[in-house]
């Protein structure tokens, strides 16, 4: 830069050498003087930016759509409208007819999914800050002429998607998984889905394949002898053992939830220090959340634990009942057992549970 002055000046007779090398010596100090003043303010904007809170949480609305034949619905447009003033997020259906549309603010939405020879259907709810919202299957019925046609998704909706989801769920694709969600905000479940949820359970190969291990054991170890031996003896051990299966499910899993009005499902926390997931893996054995979304007293769950083992007594060989204290002995256990089965669903579970990578789970 020096010299290219120096060669800018030099036709200047006028001034002397040294005065001309002088001048552009200043001329020089002061573009560099700039350079740092501006140097200077960047970093310190850049600064200013990292010192910034960071953003709130964003969330994210995913789905599937298809035709009335249960054809995936492919390239149909996808749009969610939201806040004040209104702001479109779009998205496209892939092969598969998924979408996902993210960077959503909280508040209430209007999400729109429109494809050619195809009924538009609009669906509206609400989403909390970082809420990962998985809309129920989206159907798209043909037409020759496009109509918009509006379509709101109810809260019982919603938890009936959310329970077939669940009721996939196996571990290592084998054994039920049934009472857990991996959806933090998951709706409530109504009368009617707490008991279709434990009928599924109590119906399912599994149920009925472990009491027939347990009733196998029994037998090998001579317990319950009142029963007898023999294929009665091991027939009368299996429904006895079933009955244990069948009216704790119903009765932890359905009646007292609706008398408590208690979620009978376990709430997977999935964050904070392996500490505060421990704890509260296990605390959920003596509390539980409400329909109304707050935690109280797992009443259903304690009762219903305590009300399977006083109902044995009606079954089991009068040899084998020892009157309270087989009661008090089999609700302990069941209670001990929900105890451990959380701590285990907290920490190893979801891993060996293929369906649960594709839950959407959100924590408060």
């Amino acid at each position: 830069m020096l010299m290219e002055c120096l060669l800018r000046n030099r036709r200047d007779t006028a001034v002397p050498k040294a005065r001309r090398l002088q001048v552009c010596v200043r001329r020089l100090a002061g573009t560099s003087l700039c350079c740092l003043m501006a140097a200077g303010a960047h970093a310190q904007q850049a600064a200013q930016a990292n010192a910034l809170p960071n953003a709130p949480l964003t969330a994210a609305i995913t789905g599937t759509v298809t035709d009335l034949n249960g054809g995936a619905v492919t390239d149909a447009d996808v749009r969610v409208v939201m806040g004040t003033p209104e702001h479109t997020y779009t998205a496209e259906t892939d092969s598969a007819g998924r979408f996902q549309v993210t960077g959503l603010p909280a508040g209430d939405f209007k999400l729109t999914v429109d494809s050619e020879e195809l009924q538009s259907v609009t669906r509206q709810g609400k989403l909390r800050a970082g809420e990962q919202f998985v809309m129920p299957q989206i159907v798209l019925r043909f037409a020759t002429a496009k109509t918009d046609v509006e379509v709101t998704a109810s809260r019982e909706e919603i938890a009936e998607a959310e329970i077939k989801v669940e009721e996939k769920q196996r571990v290592l694709g084998v054994f039920q998984n049934f009472y857990v969600t991996y959806n933090w905000h998951a709706e409530p479940l109504d009368t009617k889905q707490k008991y279709e949820l434990a009928i599924h359970s109590i119906l399912d190969w599994n149920s009925f394949a472990f009491t027939a291990v347990v009733a196998d054991i029994q037998y090998q170890t001579h317990s319950f002898s009142g029963f007898g031996y023999g294929p009665s003896g091991y027939a009368k051990r299996y429904a006895a053992d079933y009955g244990n299966v069948f009216f704790g499910t119903l009765l932890g899993g359905a009646v007292l939830p609706q008398v408590f009005h208690q979620d009978p499902r376990y709430f997977y926390k999935g964050t904070g220090t392996n500490r505060s997931r421990f704890w509260y893996a296990l605390s959920t054995t003596v509390i539980a959340r409400g329909d109304n979304g707050k935690w109280q007293p797992a009443y259903a769950s304690i009762l219903g634990n305590y009300g399977a083992g006083a109902l044995s007594n009606l079954y089991f060989p009068a040899s084998s009942r020892q009157g309270v204290s087989l009661t008090i002995l089999n609700g302990t256990l069941g209670v001990l057992g929900d105890g451990l089965g959380n701590v285990i669903q907290e920490f190893f579970v979801k891993r060996f549970t293929p369906t649960a990578k594709n839950a959407q789970q959100q924590t408060n």
